[in-house]
């Protein structure tokens, strides 16, 4: 499977990304799969939502494995369901937390974003490499709301590395992860505490923040930067790039 689900606590549950093989990159499997777990909580009254990444990194974004097999419309199809996805984890009527390790990159720092309570373990590297790399926009307006314009500028237009310090000071992420192994099932047993408390306040904030209007104009943007013709040959290019890079 690979997405696992565990409720714990009542009214909290565990979402898992489960391809450690891979890096927990979002194939569209995962992506239907994250996409059909988070409607379906929604309809059962899930308080509050944990996500997390099996294995030694939390996402590294888009799988770009068998591009081969892909064509500009079907990539473009696929990165209009992340930003479905996102859009339903930004707007989601319970309280999301995420926990994030080692590499949280493109795609995957999108959904780290998207989350309302962010927690990052000492390991863990983010980067915003989609326009940079392969012209693509996605999610920019999300993280502005979290790390302010310029800053978001700046980190999308460069696609650089950002740790786990930066990220804190930027507010990038809420609050670092202690390494204690039980840290998970605290931080979720605190979460749904929280969420009854004032999760529902929270959930108002969080969706006024984001409105409909921006959700279209989020979709709009994504759609016509990957409309461009010769998608996958970008894609292609930078993948290409980052290998050479790493030799």
């Amino acid at each position: 499977m690979t997405v696992l689900t565990e409720r714990i606590e009542g009214a909290t549950c565990h979402l898992t990304l489960n391809r450690p093989e891979a890096g927990n990159a979002l194939s569209a499997e995962l992506v239907a799969r994250l996409q059909d777990a988070v409607c379906r909580h929604a309809e059962l009254g899930t308080q509050t939502l944990v996500l997390q990444g099996e294995g030694k990194h939390f996402c590294t974004g888009f799988d770009l494995s068998h591009l081969d097999a892909e064509s500009d419309d079907a990539l473009l199809a696929r990165f209009v369901r992340i930003e479905l996805l996102l859009q339903s984890i930004a707007t989601a009527p319970f309280h999301t937390v995420v926990l994030a390790q080692g590499r949280v990159m493109g795609a995957g720092a999108d959904l780290f974003v998207a989350c309302q309570r962010r927690i990052a373990s000492s390991n863990a590297i983010f980067a915003f490499p989609g326009a940079k790399g392969f012209g693509l926009v996605l999610g920019t307006h999300r993280l502005a709301v979290r790390v302010g314009v310029e800053v978001a500028e700046e980190w999308v237009t460069s696609g650089r590395l950002i740790d786990v310090e930066e990220a804190l000071a930027r507010g990038l992420a809420s609050q670092r992860q202690c390494e204690a192994l039980d840290e998970g099932e605290r931080v979720a047993f605190e979460a749904g505490r929280e969420a009854d408390a004032g999760g529902h306040a929270a959930q108002l904030v969080q969706r006024a923040l984001y409105q409909a209007s921006d959700a279209d104009r989020d979709l709009g943007l994504l759609a016509r930067s990957a409309a461009v013709p010769g998608l996958k040959k970008r894609i292609e290019d930078y993948v290409r790039a980052v290998k050479a890079q790493r030799a």
